[in-house]
């Protein structure tokens, strides 16, 4: 659909078929603007406006249009293999797009980047003031993406660990992913030593929207009550969805690209924007 076709919203969403794009865009859908990446045909998201951000006039024209307060920016390519395969387009996605945003982006609209906890790689607790350490050239352009984001003033980088929920594809995501491949009689493989802070898409996409319209800025994390193993919690999405599933287990240095291990996050600061959000475990 055309951008004219749609009237002023004070946050756009760059990024509405990720997991977590998606959910903010459907439970915000009176406040947030969302668009898709292109080429995505599912049905839950083809009402809304495509993004193309390799052209620099539509940038700007989307911008003076909406005049935003808020630019949400939750699009990235986040398929580890793929970019371990195609460095140098992982870092056009990842990296080179969002230097082209910000370069058209107007000087009153705040940037809210989403990040992952993929900048992060070794076994622990991570905090705002850890030092990065990715793994995988993945982690390494959201590493380089944030750096970017960070130069901007007023900005915020909000970095989580893995949102579990429904996606507008019906198989992506390690819900439906499960969901889909037990339908298809496909073979279903579980990591055992990767144990991630695991929280609820909704509760990540509602914390993400009060962290947006707040007055912080830098890096912020969202954590969750404690890290759950990829094994515990394929176990519990099983038995909670009825998913008729079986998998075999794996160990992440049996794979051929890279996993992270246990990367736990939390947060230097206090208050209710930083208390840890329920663990899918725990409610």
């Amino acid at each position: 659909m055309p951008i004219g076709s749609f009237p002023p919203f004070s946050t756009l969403l760059f990024g509405a078929t990720s997991l977590l794009g998606f959910h903010l865009a459907t439970l915000f859908r009176n406040t947030v603007l969302p668009f898709i990446s292109p080429g995505n045909p599912s049905r839950a998201v083809r009402q809304w406006p495509v993004l193309q951000l390799d052209d620099v006039n539509w940038l700007n024209d989307v911008f003076q249009r909406m005049q935003p307060d808020i630019l949400l920016y939750c699009h990235a390519v986040c398929d580890v293999p793929k970019c371990e395969a195609f460095p140098d387009w992982a870092y056009e996605m990842n990296v080179q797009q969002v230097e082209r945003v910000m370069a058209a982006l107007p000087e009153q609209t705040r940037l809210v980047y989403v990040s992952s906890d993929h900048v992060f790689g070794g076994d622990g607790f991570y905090h705002e003031e850890s030092r990065s350490c990715p793994i995988s050239v993945y982690g390494q352009t959201r590493v380089e993406a944030e750096q970017l984001v960070l130069r901007r003033t007023g900005s915020l980088v909000i970095r989580a660990g893995l949102g579990i929920g429904g996606s507008p594809d019906g198989r992506t995501g390690h819900l439906d992913w499960l969901r889909y491949r037990t339908q298809r009689n496909l073979p279903i493989t579980i990591i055992e030593d990767e144990f991630r802070s695991v929280v609820w898409q909704r509760d990540l996409a509602a914390r993400v929207m009060t962290l947006a319209q707040s007055e912080e800025t830098g890096i912020r994390h969202i954590s969750a009550t404690r890290a759950v193993s990829r094994v515990e919690l394929a176990n519990y999405l099983i038995g909670q969805f009825g998913i008729a599933a079986t998998f075999k287990i794996e160990s992440r240095h049996q794979q051929p690209a890279p996993h992270l291990g246990r990367v736990e996050l939390a947060s230097v600061y206090q208050g209710d924007l930083f208390c840890p959000l329920p663990s899918v475990l725990d409610g």
